[in-house]
């Protein structure tokens, strides 16, 4: 039994959660929260102890069907406690209902089975400083004069659930850049990059095809300038898992993407590069 007060936490407390990640090794962006809490407002939760912070979670809400966990994460001193436990059921709690996704480290997996979740595919964090690439035949262009109802349309295809508020947040943050590729007419791919704790991460990265994703990268890249770089390939993509290689990527580590049940199809041959570990 927990003696853990669990809340909703204030907007300006956030930063907690992102503090914590970062020392988990997880490379949040600079603007994540902002972004994050533009899609749900009530979505982060804190544990406390004595008045101070022990346990954090988020499970943001993507309309009424489904919800996506992240940040969850005990206090080193404090784990083994039983906090951990109290502030997950208070989040799968919240969701009601909702299907729930989850990008998990790999060593929980049995543990969020015994609570629902089903393994969906593999992520695979690549980083490191990328090596050139040819020329791309392919033009692209600032995703700010991409149409957001077409944007949204294209992300509709890649993600199970609406989540346009998060989009525009996303897309429009500070210092995030996007790159968007079209052809005869048609939003064919896009991408964004974003400066984190450590580098910058592209995601989402989506495109119809390896060229295009090419043509993506080079355009992310050079908008960005030189620095070591995060890409998280779906691992049931082998053309992602083929580009974050010829990219000069390495593997750091990897999360398994799980569902407490059955979400609407995507088309993650699309898919090379998730958004957020955090957010789906």
């Amino acid at each position: 039994m927990t003696d853990l007060s669990i809340r909703v936490m204030r907007p300006n407390e956030i930063g907690v959660a992102i503090d914590w990640a970062a020392a988990e090794g997880w490379n949040p962006g600079h603007a994540d929260a902002a972004c994050f809490v533009a899609e749900d407002p009530d979505a982060f939760l804190v544990g406390e102890l004595d008045g101070a912070p022990a346990a954090t979670v988020s499970c943001v809400h993507y309309g009424e069907g489904f919800a996506f966990l992240g940040f969850y994460i005990v206090r080193p001193d404090l784990r083994g406690r039983g906090h951990g436990l109290a502030i997950w059921n208070a989040a799968l709690a919240r969701a009601g209902a909702r299907v729930i996704g989850l990008d998990g480290v790999v060593a929980q997996q049995d543990n969020y089975r015994k609570s629902g979740f089903e393994l969906a595919h593999r992520n695979i964090r690549y980083g490191g400083t990328p090596a050139a690439f040819a020329e791309p035949r392919e033009q692209v262009i600032d995703l700010a004069n991409v149409s957001f109802a077409i944007l949204a349309a294209d992300d509709a295809t890649v993600f199970p659930a609406p989540r346009w508020t998060f989009l525009r947040a996303w897309t429009q943050a500070p210092d995030h850049l996007g790159r968007a590729l079209v052809r005869d007419g048609r939003l064919a791919g896009w991408g964004v990059i974003r400066p984190c704790r450590k580098g910058a991460k592209i995601g989402p990265l989506i495109a119809d095809d390896r060229a295009g994703a090419e043509a993506l990268l080079a355009g992310l890249l050079a908008a960005a300038g030189p620095g070591e770089v995060f890409l998280d390939a779906p691992a049931n993509n082998r053309e992602a898992l083929a580009l974050a290689e010829e990219l000069g990527l390495t593997p750091v580590f990897e999360t398994a993407r799980m569902y407490t049940g059955a979400v609407a199809p995507t088309r993650t041959d699309r898919v090379f590069g998730v958004t957020s570990f955090e957010l789906g």
